[in-house]
């Protein structure tokens, strides 16, 4: 493999990114700065139109693990001489606006300017920014995203065509929106996986729902399950059982004790900083546009409880926390993805929808081919965004086939692409 895994290589940049990119209010104008990262290495350069693989920032901070874990860009730069970039996505990582986290997740109004519009429109800038930086204006360039990045990749090349000549869209649920997927394929396919592994493992999980159950109905039930599993009973036994006279606050502190250990100092931020970036960030984005209706069936198969997605009650908690209203159609009004086969057909090209068959997400992937270069890629033992991480030398042979069969394609993309440049 071609991989230099030397840090050196990577170079980081700030962008002056636009706020809003579908607005002229004097508000909309104002900036943040957008962390993109650079490795040029291995690229041919401007004179020989050599491309730029472009890896677009998903729903977290863009930092070195990310970088070297998306293998596919460093893996193959040094065959295609391509110049490597990857964009972080606004609201994630460094790329913050309103200068701070705390004023960027205040309430809707500041957070009104996060969704995948903004996002890719953002790409769109960088891109075009670093060409005539570069003096690259003929670079073809290839973007490269996994999971909501997959999304963001095909949705890019839809688009902006003039911008990306072709999109590797790795494990892209883009039809787990409205009714285009089954509800309950996600769960199905954790359930086979289960399966498969092991029989007795998910036969003993799917009996443990209704026997938690009954036990959980009888008197002291809950107390019963809580010494079974030796749950957060914990807290509440230290709370009580701190000894007598002591006060209210003492009594919370013996419950921080039970929970966090003796320490010499509690760290406060750590309790506030339990749900990360990308679960707070990712909590928003499905709050407001990207609404999966993910749900598990009722059926004797299934290895968990019946619990379908409920719209009504989703609608109810996301007002709860923002006080705005999630949109369950818009994924759909604005990118599309009903009757996908027959509209792309004709209109799209230069897209690889690649799944492997074990992630459950892969439910609401594209897993046949569209038109000649709108292809599916699917492996029967591939798991979530498996085919774009590093290479290694244990890889299965299927995994091997995959990744080639992806580079081959990118090549016809390319060839195609310097032919009509001539």
């Amino acid at each position: 493999s071609s991989f230099s895994s030397n840090p050196e290589d990577f170079k980081t940049f700030y962008y002056n990114q636009t706020l809003d990119h579908f607005n002229y209010r004097p508000d909309c104008y104002s900036t943040f700065q957008q962390k993109y990262v650079i490795n040029s290495k291995y690229w041919g350069g401007p004179k020989s139109n050599a491309p730029i693989f472009a890896y677009l920032g998903d729903e977290a901070p863009l930092d070195s693990d990310q970088l070297l874990s998306v293998g596919f860009l460093t893996d193959n730069a040094l065959q295609f001489q391509a110049l490597l970039v990857y964009i972080e996505h606004r609201y994630y990582g460094k790329s913050i606006p309103f200068g701070s986290r705390k004023e960027a997740f205040r309430n809707a109004s500041t957070l009104g300017y996060f969704n995948s519009a903004q996002a890719i429109a953002d790409y769109a800038d960088v891109l075009l920014h670093l060409k005539k930086n570069l003096s690259a204006e003929n670079s073809p360039i290839i973007v490269v995203g996994g999971s909501y990045g997959g999304m963001l990749a095909a949705w890019f090349r839809l688009k902006y065509p003039h911008i990306v000549l072709g999109s590797l869209a790795s494990s892209a649920p883009i039809l787990y929106f409205d009714d285009i997927s089954p509800r309950f394929g996600y769960y199905s396919i954790v359930t086979k996986d289960f399966k498969e592994t092991s029989e007795s493992c998910y036969r003993t999980i799917r009996k443990s729902w209704a026997k938690i159950d009954r036990v959980a109905s009888r008197p002291h039930g809950l107390s019963t399950l809580g010494k079974r599993f030796n749950t957060c009973c914990v807290l509440c036994s230290a709370i009580d059982g701190a000894s007598v006279g002591t006060d209210t606050l003492g009594r919370i502190y013996a419950g921080v004790v039970a929970y966090m250990g003796h320490r010499s100092c509690y760290d406060m931020n750590e309790f506030k900083n339990a749900t990360d970036q990308t679960n707070e960030g990712w909590r928003w984005q499905t709050c407001s546009e990207i609404v999966m209706p993910i749900g598990h069936e009722n059926c004797k198969e299934s290895m968990f409880p019946s619990a379908p997605f409920n719209l009504n009650q989703f609608i109810n908690e996301c007002k709860s926390l923002y006080g705005v209203l999630p949109r369950p159609h818009w994924v759909t009004t604005y990118y599309g993805g009903h009757d996908l086969k027959r509209i792309l057909h004709r209109f799209a090209s230069n897209i690889i929808f690649s799944n492997g068959l074990k992630d459950p997400y892969s439910s609401g992937g594209v897993l046949e081919n569209i038109s000649e270069s709108v292809v599916a890629i699917s492996t029967a033992n591939g798991s979530h965004c498996l085919d774009i991480n590093m290479a290694k030398p244990s890889d299965p042979q299927w995994l091997v086939m995959q990744r080639n069969t992806e580079v081959k394609i990118i090549r016809r993309w390319l060839s195609k692409y310097y032919a009509d440049l001539l």
